[in-house]
């Protein structure tokens, strides 16, 4: 992927030594480095360091807002960026779900946080098409590899931390060290001080909370229709309504409200006024069938899931869910454990198994479950959401887990059609 240059001495930036010849600069980051010889024999015009790139594009004029932390990422990105729109500024966002810009989808989904000059890329797009904002999601894979390098942030979120991506990390300490490293410098960060594993720099740090006390304070809040709270400021007391539902999304919208007031000069009273006008991610808590209930979740880890099942948890629950192939072995019995915790029925089945034996996967999971009279296991993920919605009784909730907005499923190294929000409408006849 070439970058196109205005008034340089060459015409284009690349990352990818292959590309580089006369008219095009190589960008060395830490992840390219070893190729900077073959850049140089395919006869690079230059060598630029990625730390460079950002004053050669004039990122520097657009504020960049990371968002890390285990869950929440793709909806606290999503709510501050509706936030922002309807505030009436230009903003782009970029992370799980694609790029977008100023309310229409440019790519679609990819990394959560692609390679380093992809950003850079999107950033300088964001800046030609006059956006003030560039929100990102910043994933644990980014900060190890340095694919945030360079990048002056204005405002960095962390929503929580709690396990996920063992297989890459190894284990839970490496993977909070790794998450906190992301606040220890002295830009502008806004902390979720509930969370016990956070540790930051406290310069330039505003914290945001239920339990204890911080600088945007939930005081009171409901969990009736939607949700709804009151947030103590200081001496300011400002309530919010929202369509998002449980208390996880609480603390989503406590960050998304508490930097849209640190990014913009609006008061509070203004921020609120458009907080129920965003109705949530597709695939995130999303009710595809009302009569019978059918909601679909991207939970893939323990506390995910417990805070899906939490919050619906005066409901009866047919659970069905399974664990993706090659990633964390560790969280998959935790995840059982959660399931039989909160579920009336569990429907084991298979997720994105990829080179793993879905039948092993399955096994990780039953490790968590002591009382298997209510758990039935089928591999077949579309069998397994009939099972589920077969067996569904009056008030009853089928909530299917894992996959969310997902419209494949990864079975070795291809992806096949498969959207959980799809296959219930299909099996359930609604057109």
């Amino acid at each position: 992927m070439k970058i196109e240059l205005p008034s340089q001495s060459y015409k284009y930036i690349s990352e990818n030594s292959k590309e580089c010849d006369e008219n095009t600069a190589f960008v060395k980051t830490t992840q390219n480095e070893k190729y900077l010889q073959n850049a140089l024999d395919n006869k690079a015009h230059s060598v630029i360091d990625i730390k460079d790139v950002a004053k050669l594009l004039g990122l520097d004029k657009i504020k960049i807002v990371g968002i890390t932390g285990t869950n929440g990422k793709t909806t606290t990105a999503s709510a501050i960026y509706s936030f922002l729109l309807d505030l009436g500024y230009k903003v782009a966002m970029q992370g799980t779900r694609g790029f977008f810009m100023n309310d229409e989808i440019v790519e679609g989904k990819t990394l959560t946080t692609p390679s380093v000059l992809n950003t850079y890329r999107h950033i300088y797009q964001a800046l030609e098409a006059g956006c003030e904002f560039f929100i990102m999601e910043v994933s644990s894979h980014a900060i190890v590899q340095k694919r945030v390098e360079g990048l002056e942030f204005e405002l960095k979120i962390l929503t929580n931390i709690t396990q996920d991506h063992l297989d890459f990390h190894k284990t839970l300490e490496e993977y909070t060290a790794v998450k906190n490293s992301f606040f220890a410098d002295e830009s502008k960060k806004l902390i979720n001080k509930d969370e016990p594993k956070a540790k930051f720099n406290f310069k330039n740090a505003y914290t945001y909370g239920i339990e204890n006390p911080a600088t945007y304070k939930l005081m009171a809040y409901s969990l009736n229709n939607g949700s709804s709270g009151i947030i103590q400021h200081f001496q300011q007391i400002v309530p919010f309504t929202s369509s998002l539902h449980g208390f996880f999304n609480l603390y989503n919208l406590m960050a998304a409200i508490g930097a849209t007031h640190l990014l913009t000069d609006k008061k509070l009273e203004e921020i609120v006024e458009v907080v129920d006008n965003f109705a949530g991610v597709s695939g995130r808590m999303e009710q595809v069938c009302e009569v019978p209930n059918v909601i679909v979740d991207f939970a893939h880890t323990p506390d995910g899931m417990q805070q899906v099942l939490n919050a619906l948890r005066e409901k009866e629950l047919l659970v069905v869910f399974g664990a993706g192939g090659d990633r964390d072995r560790a969280k998959r019995p935790l995840m059982g454990k959660v399931a039989s915790n909160l579920a009336k029925k569990i429907f084991i089945t298979s997720d994105n198994p990829r080179n793993e034996d879905p039948e092993l996967i399955v096994e990780d999971i039953l490790k968590g479950i002591d009382d298997r009279s209510n758990v039935v296991v089928e591999l077949n993920r579309k069998k397994a959401i009939q099972l589920a919605l077969d067996e569904q009784e009056e008030n009853e909730v089928v909530v299917i887990l894992g996959k969310g907005d997902e419209t494949t499923q990864i079975i070795y190294d291809k992806k096949f059609p498969f959207d959980d929000r799809e296959v219930v409408r299909e099996l359930l006849n609604i057109k």
